[in-house]
């Protein structure tokens, strides 16, 4: 993996920490009633699908167990979707999904080192 990939890389792991701080505890009830933290949470996943995009090929064929076709799905959706997003599936991938993509990516950034 080059240094650009790993930069990138790295960021996303702090942009899901950002996420996941932004959340803390919150239940789905409580993070639907915030109007200012699901725009906020939203654009977080944005932050994190544009820069999956930039990941290289290369760096993507060689980690397929990664779902980087699905962050940067998601991404999209929230960025030209917003008003028919479902807002339970974005809470669902930050409390749930994005747990195990920083696991991923966390692991990844171990074995270059």
């Amino acid at each position: 993996m080059n240094h650009r990939d790993e930069q990138i890389i790295k960021k996303i792991i702090q942009e899901i920490d950002i996420a996941a701080d932004m959340i803390q505890d919150k239940n789905l009830e409580e993070f639907n009633s915030d109007e200012m933290l699901k725009r906020a949470v939203c654009m977080t996943v944005i932050n994190i699908g544009e820069l999956v995009k930039n990941i290289t090929d290369e760096t993507r064929q060689e980690h397929k167990e990664i779902p980087w076709k699905a962050a940067a799905g998601l991404r999209d959706i929230a960025a030209h979707k917003y008003q028919t997003l479902k807002i339970g599936d974005v809470y669902q991938t930050v409390t749930e999904d994005f747990t195990k993509l920083r696991e991923q990516l966390v692991a990844l950034t171990e074995n270059i080192q």
